[in-house]
């Protein structure tokens, strides 16, 4: 009886971290995280996740600003 295995196949990269915090869009980007190739599921490390949380948090001048269409998913 053969078991099922299944292969995750991790690698680190710089993601892009994209988030909506009151109303507003904040974009977050070369972050470091571990990449599952197979499902594209991201892990962040915790020392990135509290770095990513003070970033936000502090409310700091953001490096540039861009513009984004938004669309509503309506049946």
């Amino acid at each position: 009886m053969a078991a099922d295995v299944w292969k995750e196949t991790m690698v680190e990269q710089k993601v892009t971290y994209v988030l909506e915090v009151e109303g507003r869009i904040i974009v977050v980007e070369n972050v470091p995280a571990r990449v599952c190739l197979e499902t594209g599921e991201r892990f962040f490390a915790p020392e990135t996740v509290e770095r990513l949380q003070q970033m936000i948090w502090e409310d700091r001048k953001p490096t540039r600003i861009v513009e984004a269409a938004v669309f509503e998913y309506a049946a």
